[in-house]
């Protein structure tokens, strides 16, 4: 059993509910949860992802960067053609396509998007032979790093919107407010646009604010990049995962204490 942790809350920025899992994951471990969703996900114009998995045949891999893009091709496809390739960028969201029966090829031990391209150069350096027509299912505003990497790599990439990712609408007077109190335990970062949307939202000098007196956690190296961006120094979850998100959390505001 855990130990007890006498801290401020902890926020969420990523778009989930009061029950959401990163929320579950935190009040399982003691800690108690602000919830201030940077983005909102919502549903992409299904045309053109429509259209690529109907010729899902004609592609050697399918690249998943996050659980929202598993989502939305699930919704579509039960199962994927005989020799199509399946790789993932985080263990979670791997697991998530193996219990639906989409066997997982590719899993970078980083769970980073260029840790994925890194994979897949070492891969086609072993294998000259090996297909690169890749279908890649992502966010309306995925960073150019798993398209433009592949590319870099004589890979013909078709990307797609599988979601579309927007800014949240934040109660930004309440966010402020708490900032001022200097009560706040640690802020959870879960992808690189939760970073930039919370501060575009507060603006960088409250944003810098809330960081000098709270402890960002990424959930990733691409997210501690964002991070890095703004100025802001973080801890990064020893695995792509939002257990290990929240427990990174515990443990950094436990030894705070």
């Amino acid at each position: 059993m855990n130990a007890a942790v006498h801290s401020g809350p902890v926020v969420v920025t990523r778009a989930e509910s009061a029950d959401g899992p990163l929320t579950r994951e935190l009040k399982d471990l003691g800690l108690s949860v602000l919830l201030w969703p940077a983005v909102s996900v919502g549903t992409a114009d299904p045309a053109p992802l429509s259209a690529a998995l109907t010729n899902l045949r004609s592609f050697d891999w399918i690249v998943f960067a996050s659980r929202h893009a598993v989502a939305a091709v699930l919704e579509r496809v039960s199962l994927p053609p005989a020799g199509l390739h399946v790789a993932a960028v985080g263990k979670a969201t791997a697991q998530v396509l193996e219990g639906r029966g989409w066997h997982v090829g590719l899993v970078p031990d980083e769970g980073s998007a260029a840790a994925l391209v890194a994979e897949f150069a070492a891969r086609w350096a072993a294998d000259k032979d090996e297909g690169k027509r890749i279908l890649y299912p992502a966010s309306s505003r995925a960073l150019p790093t798993i398209a433009a990497g592949l590319r870099n790599l004589g890979a013909t990439v078709t990307q797609v919107a599988a979601y579309q990712t927007d800014p949240a609408q934040l109660d930004v007077r309440e966010c402020r407010e708490w900032i001022a109190r200097g009560t706040i335990g640690a802020v959870t970062f879960a992808s690189p646009s939760a970073v930039s949307e919370l501060a575009r939202a507060l603006g960088e000098e409250d944003f810098g604010r809330l960081l000098s007196g709270a402890p960002p956690v990424a959930i990733g190296r691409t997210t501690a990049r964002e991070l890095t961006r703004h100025g802001a120094r973080c801890a990064v979850a020893e695995v792509a995962t939002l257990r290990s998100l929240a427990l990174t959390t515990f443990n950094l505001l436990k030894s705070r204490t």
